[in-house]
Parts: structure tokens; C-alpha cells; sequence
């Protein structure tokens, strides 16, 4: 089958490679019909997150079950299915806690409590490195499903790969940085990144009954595509944070926003003076954003990070943490929690999703679709591939 595989730093293939095969009963194999780029796939792919030997990525992907192992009782071969972002067991503490990220069972090999960077990971993840489990992902013409029985989500006729397909990722970990922010109706939320769990988010605000949804990005037609697709105002991040944080409060009797959703992570847009920051403290990346995150909250404020951090970072602003009395909250999003009540909301009518799609190509065109997408060419925001 082909399949996209990491090579190394910004090199993306599709090889030819064995199809997948059941190796517990409680796996299926499912025929990829649509899978998509991911922004933190991209982390892979610079480089940022190391990956030594070539494996298969793409945690967004939906499919027909083709083959089902004999412990899955609730699918069969046929089923049209949409398949959530963490390979979780469904059983353990932190599965049964909502928690799918942090499944003590996924990832044998690197899990553990501390939440270190190369040690002590969380759950397992599809097609994320060997230390979130070492799983193949699904930018394949197949893909093995383990867990099958508490993941996957039958896919009402009625709805295209297209309208269901972000169920994977980006809706849920949209939607859970504006539930991790409390949003109850009335609030001014403030999303840095205008990629697409940006975007989502923005979508999920409004649902939650936000007034005021605002999005900064360094990119004008990544805002451009977000006030079509969310109808939200916007701020291009141009001179530093401070211009930022400062329309921000404006907008907001000088207050700050009530909740801001760090939507960008660890590899922001960054000048020469960032990046030597980074030489001299060691550090992966810039928590540069988050920062803007905290200064832009309000006192009492939550801050929702859903961009991916994988290390620690000097000087970080606990002073004004603590002064603010800022909630910070943070991590991979629990996908099987929200999905089954943001599938309503696509079924209803509620939300669109596939209107951040700007690019479609086939699988063998991964190479260029990645370069796009990490190098921001072609007005790309989406990319979705068939494979």
C-alpha cells in the first residue's frame, strides 16, 4: 500500500509499504477514504520532534472498516467510521476520567507519570514519533486501529468525509480549549494562531456563546480565511505582542480578553533575537505566544493552551501568573469526550467544517503538501488528502 513516511527533517515520501494486519482482537484495519495534514505534524517535519526511523503519519483520518478483530463487537466490515486523535483503551484511570490523552496503556514502552521530553510520555498517539507510542498513522491506504471498540464513530449516511473528517482533531481540540476556558455565554475570547484548531476555535466559541471572538495571526490571509469561515474580527500580529495585547485591551474597557486559547505552540514566526534567546537558554522553539496569551487574559482570566510544548523554557512568566491569577490549562485534547457532541452539532446544521479546506491532493503529492503547509505557500490552511 502507499503510505506518507518521515524520512528525516522536512523530508515527507510515499513509499510503498505492507498493509497493516490485526495483532489483538480488539483492533480493525480501516480503508483510509480521507486524512489530512495536521499544524502538529509539522513539528515532525521540521525536526522539532525527532522521529529516527521512517513511520507512517497523520492522526486526521477517517475510513470503511475493512477488517475487524473478534473482541470488537460494535462495528463490522462496511462501516463508515471517524476515528479520534488518541489511542486510548477506554478502561484505565485516566480513560475512565475523560482523560484519552493520558491512557496507561497505549504507550508501554515511554509512559510514565513525570511528563518528561524524551521519557514519561501520555497516551499514545496515531503517527506521532515513537514516543507517543510508535503507532502508524493514517495518511495510508490502510491503517491499523487499536482499541477499536472505544474510538472509532460510525458516520451517519448522510454526511460527506469532508463535513465529518475534522471530528479527528482539529473540531475537538478547538472546542476544548473554549470548554477548558468555560465559556458560558457573554465572554471576550481572544485566539492566538489562525491556523486550523484556531479557526475551530473560533467556531467553537460561538457555540458556546461567546460575544466577542477576536483572532490574531502574523499572516493576513490566514485572517482572511478565518473571518470568512468564523465571522470573527481580527488583529495581524505585526510589531511584537505588545501592539497585540494592547488592541486586546482596548477592545476590552482596558480589562483584557476573559479567555485567550494559545493555538500556535512552540514554533511560532520568530526574529533573530528569539531564536538566539532560545541558543543561550537551551530551549526547543519560543513559548513567545503563550506569553502574549497571559499578558492579553484578564485578571481571573483563563488561558487554554492547545499548541504542543515539548520542554521546559527559562524565565517563564510566573510572577505575573500568580498577580493575575491566571488559570492555565493545557495538553492533548480529550477527543472521545467532546466528539459524539460535536458530530450532533454537524448534524444539525450548527457548524460547517470543511469550509478551512483550501487544498486537495492525492496522497502521492504528500511531499508538496507538506512543504506548503509548513512554508505557508499557496495561501494554504488545510490540506486534505485521498489516498
Amino acid at each position: 500500500m502507499k503510505a506518507a513516511r518521515i524520512h528525516g527533517p522536512r523530508n515527507v515520501q510515499c513509499d510503498n509499504v505492507e498493509d497493516p494486519k490485526l495483532q489483538d482482537d480488539r483492533d480493525i484495519i480501516l480503508k483510509v477514504t480521507a486524512t489530512a495534514i495536521c499544524g502538529s505534524d509539522l513539528h515532525i517535519y521540521s525536526g522539532g520532534l525527532p522521529q529516527p526511523r521512517p513511520m507512517t503519519l497523520g492522526h486526521e483520518f477517517m475510513g470503511i472498516v475493512e477488517e475487524v478483530g473478534k473482541g470488537v463487537t460494535n462495528l463490522k466490515r462496511g462501516d463508515r467510521v471517524v476515528v479520534p486523535f488518541p489511542i486510548a483503551c477506554g478502561h484505565c484511570f485516566f480513560c475512565n476520567h475523560h482523560l484519552p490523552g493520558h491512557c496507561e496503556n497505549s504507550n508501554p514502552e515511554h509512559y510514565g507519570p513525570e511528563g518528561g521530553l524524551l521519557t514519561e510520555k501520555g497516551g499514545a498517539l496515531f503517527g506521532y514519533t515513537d514516543l507517543y507510542g510508535g503507532y502508524d498513522g493514517g495518511q495510508a491506504e490502510y491503517v491499523r486501529v487499536p482499541y477499536a471498540d472505544f474510538g472509532p464513530r460510525i458516520v451517519p449516511d448522510n454526511l460527506s468525509d469532508e463535513q465529518v473528517l475534522f471530528l479527528t482533531d482539529i473540531f475537538p481540540t478547538g472546542y476544548t480549549g473554549i470548554d477548558w476556558g468555560e465559556v458560558k455565554g457573554g465572554e471576550t475570547v481572544a485566539i492566538f494562531g489562525s491556523g486550523p484548531v484556531g479557526i475551530m476555535a473560533a467556531k467553537s466559541a460561538w457555540l458556546r456563546g461567546a460575544k466577542r471572538v477576536v483572532i490574531i495571526d502574523t499572516l493576513q490571509y490566514r485572517l482572511d480565511k478565518a473571518k470568512a469561515s468564523a465571522n470573527c474580527e481580527t488583529i495581524l500580529w505585526e510589531d511584537g505582542a505588545k501592539g497585540v495585547v494592547e488592541q486586546i485591551r482596548a477592545m476590552t474597557e482596558g480589562r483584557g480578553a476573559d479567555v485567550c486559547v494559545e493555538a500556535v505552540g512552540f514554533e511560532p514566526d520568530r526574529n533573530l533575537l528569539d531564536r538566539a534567546k532560545a541558543v543561550i537558554n537551551l530551549e526547543k522553539g519560543s513559548p513567545k505566544v503563550l506569553e502574549a496569551c497571559m499578558s492579553a487574559v484578564r485578571r481571573g482570566g483563563i488561558v487554554s493552551v492547545l499548541g504542543v510544548y515539548p520542554t521546559t523554557y527559562d524565565n517563564f512568566p510566573i510572577g505575573q501568573f500568580f498577580d493575575k491569577g491566571i488559570t492555565l490549562k493545557g495538553g492533548q485534547a480529550p477527543a472521545h469526550k467532546h466528539i459524539d457532541t460535536l458530530l450532533k452539532y454537524v448534524q444539525e446544521g450548527k457548524v460547517r467544517l470543511d469550509d478551512i479546506i483550501t487544498h486537495r491532493l492525492p496522497l502521492t503529492e504528500v511531499a508538496h503538501a507538506y512543504k506548503i503547509f509548513k512554508d505557508k505557500e499557496e495561501d494554504c490552511v488545510k490540506v486534505v488528502l485521498t489516498p
